[in-house]
């Protein structure tokens, strides 16, 4: 791996802990929400995780493209990520408002890579963040609507 991949390895492998936390924890709270919403908050939640599912094969991707061994391992996700596991006994409501805590969290992590890859000159990383930015933004926004959140 070059000198000038390095800092974009680095920030790719903490978006990739991130967006690995974040897709658990939706489809845990998939599993587990509950109360009369739940048919609908069932099914954006599998629609949300699903996405992320696809995405983190695309950020992996990148990192072998560029060089470096994608971590893996809930024990390394866990060191490289600050979003911590949900807890199911929570209320739906509950439940969104911490998913939209956690897309705020990954959509930094992004912008964070997004400038590294730019400052290194890697226009592919750069449109890869700058998408997957976009998709944690709208699964934020559809959460906050789901509350009746601007």
């Amino acid at each position: 791996m070059a000198n000038k991949s390095e800092p974009v390895v680095e920030a790719l492998n903490k978006a990739l802990a991130d967006s690995y936390a974040a897709y658990l924890k939706t489809h845990g709270y998939h599993w587990n929400v509950r109360g009369p919403n739940f048919s609908s908050y069932h099914n954006l939640f599998m629609t949300q995780y699903t996405e992320m599912w696809t995405a983190l094969d695309v950020i992996a991707e990148r990192i072998r493209t560029l060089g470096a061994y994608a971590p893996q391992g809930y024990a390394t996700f866990a060191n490289l990520t600050s979003i911590k596991d949900g807890d199911p006994d929570q209320s739906a409501e509950e439940m969104i408002r911490e998913l939209v805590r956690d897309h705020g969290v990954v959509a930094d992590t992004l912008r964070a890579a997004l400038k590294d890859a730019d400052a290194a000159g890697d226009d592919v990383t750069v449109d890869l963040m700058t998408q997957r930015l976009a998709a944690h933004e709208k699964h934020a926004w559809m959460l906050r609507a789901t509350l009746g959140d601007k």
